[in-house]
C-alpha cells in the first residue's frame, strides 16, 4: 500500500525535474560508462565495469522510487484556504511570548518542509501546535525542551 503525498507545485514541479533529470542526463551518462568499460575488455576482473553496473542499479533503484512517490502524488489546491486560521500553505507570523521574539513561517507537507527557507513542517511539533489557531490566539508547542508559548500575529495565504 503507498502512501498519498501533498505538494505545492513548486515541490512537485521539483520532482519532475529531479526525474527528468535521472532519466534523460543520468541513465544515457551511466550507459556510456558501462561501454566503455566493455570495450576495455575482461569483465571478470574489470573494476570500472563492475562500478558502472553498481551505478546504474542505484540510479534505476532510484528513479523507480521517484516513480512511485510521483504517482502517489497530490497537489495542494490553495485556492480555498481560509486565511483566518493557520493551514497548510498558511504563513504565521508568530511572537514567542517569553521573549517577544517574531518569526514567520510558512506550513507545508513534511516533505518540503525546509527551515532555512521558513517552512515547518505540519506533521512536526511546531506545525501541529499552529494548525487551527486565529490571529491572537496562543500555541502551546510541545518541544524536547519543555512547553513554549507563541502568540499568532498575522495570518497570510
Amino acid at each position: 500500500m503507498s502512501q498519498i503525498s501533498y505538494y505545492t507545485k513548486e515541490g512537485l514541479k521539483k520532482l519532475k525535474d529531479e526525474l527528468h533529470d535521472m532519466k534523460a542526463v543520468q541513465r544515457p551518462a551511466i550507459s556510456v560508462q558501462i561501454g566503455e568499460a566493455r570495450d576495455k575488455g575482461d569483465l571478470s576482473e574489470n573494476a570500472e565495469y563492475d562500478a558502472a553496473k553498481e551505478a546504474q542499479g542505484l540510479l534505476e533503484m532510484k528513479i523507480s522510487k521517484l516513480e512511485t512517490i510521483l504517482s502517489n502524488a497530490r497537489l495542494i489546491d490553495d485556492t480555498d484556504i481560509d486565511a483566518s486560521k493557520v493551514f497548510i500553505l498558511s504563513t504565521a507570523t508568530i511572537k514567542n511570548v517569553a521573549n517577544g521574539m517574531q518569526m514567520t513561517y510558512t506550513l507545508v507537507a513534511e516533505n518540503e518542509a525546509n527551515l532555512k527557507a521558513g517552512k515547518i513542517s505540519i506533521d512536526s511539533p511546531f506545525g501541529k501546535g499552529l494548525l487551527g489557531k486565529s490571529v491572537g490566539e496562543i500555541a502551546d508547542i510541545h518541544t524536547p525542551n519543555g512547553s513554549m508559548q507563541f502568540e499568532i500575529i498575522e495570518i497570510t495565504r
